[in-house]
């Protein structure tokens, strides 16, 4: 019998996914890296990763993911981390509706659906850990960044409340919270950004031409840019502590915005956010 303690991780094809996959099979859990694309799936179990499909846009897809992952641990799950994910770029001005939709549909929807799933199973069991990760933009706002703030917010206010909501059950619930790290976001970034955002007609073309010149280039896209690891530190913390923090900051901008709130106005805070995002060029 197989008594090791069991994770789904989601948005494993690269990056803090990946790295939070082999690094907690390498601490003796049995990890569920799931992916949306079959060709990931077939690259992980290549690596020896215990991987699935799982498509966050789909509920069939979830349903799937979570019936397999019970079968093989033989009804037991003990925490879910949620990671899968992209950025939508773009002023909120030019953002079309089906860019927000999609943006939802991928970074919150299909995280609740996910996590509700596995919640009656955790609750079953008594135990249970739950970690999202989400974003110094679920902290604070940036220029031409706003679906992906949008969604981060919402996350960071449907975790704190789902974390009220589960108290005294014995499942345990976390916010990570990066700033800049080095993975394949900003790629991914790019792509959606070209596929729903008309540069050439908007009135921030020349802000836009500036970010894809920074984003396009070689190297790290911002100061401060920590390896995934750093994240997956704080989910080895998130996952294996007596105590798990409600909240984990990574990286330095984190750390500053986080302190920041606390004592800036508002109008203090726009001036903060704007000298770091360069107005929006950054």
């Amino acid at each position: 019998m197989d008594t090791r303690r069991t994770l789904l991780i989601t948005g494993c094809s690269s990056g803090i996914g990946l790295a939070a996959a082999q690094t907690m099979t390498l601490r003796g859990w049995r990890v569920f890296a799931t992916c949306r694309k079959a060709e990931d799936v077939a690259r992980l179990e290549a690596l020896g990763l215990e991987s699935l499909p799982l498509d966050l846009d789909d509920s069939a897809s979830i349903q799937a993911a979570v019936d397999a992952v019970l079968t093989r641990s033989g009804g037991r799950l003990d925490a879910l981390f949620n990671n899968g994910g992209y950025g939508q770029t773009g002023a909120v001005e030019d953002l079309p509706r089906a860019a927000l939709r999609a943006q939802f549909e991928t970074n919150l929807f299909g995280w609740v659906e996910l996590t509700n799933r596995v919640i009656p199973v955790m609750r079953a069991q008594g135990q249970g850990r739950i970690v999202m990760n989400s974003s110094v933009l679920g902290l604070a706002a940036l220029p031409y960044r706003g679906a992906y703030v949008a969604a981060k917010f919402a996350l960071e206010g449907l975790t704190d409340t789902l974390r009220l909501e589960l108290a005294g059950s014995g499942i345990q619930v976390s916010l990570i919270e990066p700033g800049p790290i080095a993975t394949r976001f900003r790629d991914n970034a790019i792509a959606h950004f070209r596929q729903y955002i008309d540069i050439e007609h908007s009135v921030h073309r020349e802000a836009y031409r500036a970010q894809l010149e920074r984003l396009e280039k070689p190297g790290p896209a911002a100061p401060f840019t920590l390896p995934p690891s750093a994240v997956v530190d704080k989910l080895i913390h998130a996952l294996e502590s007596r105590r798990p923090r409600p909240r984990y900051y990574v990286t330095v901008p984190t750390h500053l915005i986080g302190h920041a709130r606390r004592f800036l106005s508002t109008r203090g805070m726009d001036w903060l956010l704007a000298r770091i995002s360069g107005g929006g060029r950054r």
